[in-house]
């Protein structure tokens, strides 16, 4: 009794309550995105039933790990690497993508019974990357301004957004080079290299437009100048943008949204799900979306400065940078502000990859933060024991 007491007191109970308000918001808003699409008798969609499943054993999952010394996972980044890359390289023979872009590989199948999974390898890298790009800044962080370490550090961080860009997945990529950017700078790099890279990335981009970009990767960001012109290739957003616009300040009301219920933007429960909460719950809603995210980067970030070392404060810092990059990417998505590059929005989108990972990065601040926080001392008096001693 008096362990699980402890147990509860060293647990950060205002971000799991955080994370938790964010993910039932995430799944009654998928449920009513998915309402349009149940068949006769069916009450409820399997992208719902599959995030209720995710989120619970992630949480779960979230708990498990919070009671490992996060140390114990640092000395474990050879076979968090090795597994993650294995599962990435997999998808080169075994992988699959949406019916639409038969140039992606970004899901492993797996089939348990007449029950079809699909897992997401990209979405576990990056809180692989988050871990051994900790343990690499620890190693060199009385020297990480040398070049050497710099370019060393480059390569930590260009081997996962490759091997996602390989597969398709820009996004992904563009996720990956945030997180990196913003460990790096927090690490300590100074600025003068980062304007550097800027200008690297400027002067390279003729040739990634062309070389590496696809048809279609190209036409989302052209939709973006010229919509009249690709307006097949807006329209996801368009509607999207739409949806959240015809909420006004308090919205149509929850599964009464016109948008959403008569199934109107296309994949609303996944990249469009903002458009559910701006439509239905109106600027109300989505401030309250924006509100929590705004907490919960706050909150990890002052579990960052809790840590008493590098590798905890890095990993905390990962995780914040991940969750608001994502957010600000989606968020840029929805209102036509970015291209369509299909990245979810955190807690909130369906997605049983994306919910299962987010809670075992968010396992590793609950850690951080459980053996860095100052304990109540132990009273060791003994009662009823004689010693010649006064």
């Amino acid at each position: 009794m008096r362990s699980s007491t402890n147990f509860i007191k060293e647990t950060d109970l205002y971000l799991a309550l955080l994370t938790l308000i964010a993910s039932v918001a995430g799944i009654i808003a998928v449920y009513s995105a998915t309402l349009p699409d149940l068949e006769p008798g069916e009450k409820i969609s399997r992208e719902a039933i599959v995030m209720i499943i995710a989120v619970a054993l992630g949480f779960i999952m979230c708990l498990i790990i919070s009671a490992i010394d996060y140390e114990v996972i640092l000395k474990l980044w050879p076979v968090v690497a090795i597994v993650s890359i294995a599962l990435m390289l997999a998808l080169f023979p075994f992988g699959t993508g949406p019916q639409e872009r038969s140039d992606v590989k970004t899901w492993l199948p797996f089939e348990i019974g007449s029950f079809s999974i699909y897992f997401q390898p990209s979405e576990l890298l990056k809180v692989a990357f988050i871990i051994t790009f900790s343990v690499h800044i620890e190693l060199v962080r009385d020297k990480i301004d040398k070049i050497l370490h710099i370019l060393l550090l480059c390569v930590h961080g260009a081997i996962p957004t490759l091997l996602v860009v390989v597969t398709g997945d820009l996004g992904s990529a563009l996720i990956f080079l945030m997180i990196f950017a913003v460990m790096s700078f927090m690490a300590g790099i100074k600025l003068r290299y980062f304007a550097i890279a800027l200008l690297t990335v400027i002067a390279a981009f003729p040739l990634v437009w062309v070389k590496v970009f696809s048809d279609i990767q190209r036409n989302r960001f052209l939709a973006l100048l010229y919509p009249e012109s690709y307006s097949d290739i807006i329209y996801q957003q368009l509607q999207g943008k739409n949806a959240i616009g015809s909420g006004q300040w308090t919205g149509k009301g929850l599964f009464q949204g016109p948008y959403t219920q008569n199934d109107v933007v296309p994949e609303a429960q996944n990249d469009m799900i903002l458009s559910v909460f701006g439509e239905e719950l109106g600027f109300l809603g989505c401030l309250f979306v924006m509100l929590l995210f705004v907490l919960l980067v706050l909150r990890v970030s002052k579990v960052a400065r809790m840590a008493n070392d590098t590798p905890g404060k890095m990993m905390c810092i990962g995780v914040a940078a991940m969750i608001g990059s994502q957010v600000i990417v989606n968020v840029g998505m929805c209102l036509m502000l970015l291209p369509c590059i299909g990245i979810t929005l955190p807690f909130m989108s369906a997605g049983g990859s994306s919910n299962l990972c987010i809670y075992l990065a968010m396992g590793i601040v609950f850690s951080v933060y459980r053996f860095n926080k100052e304990r109540a001392p132990v009273d060791f008096r003994m009662i009823n024991v004689r010693t010649p001693y006064r």
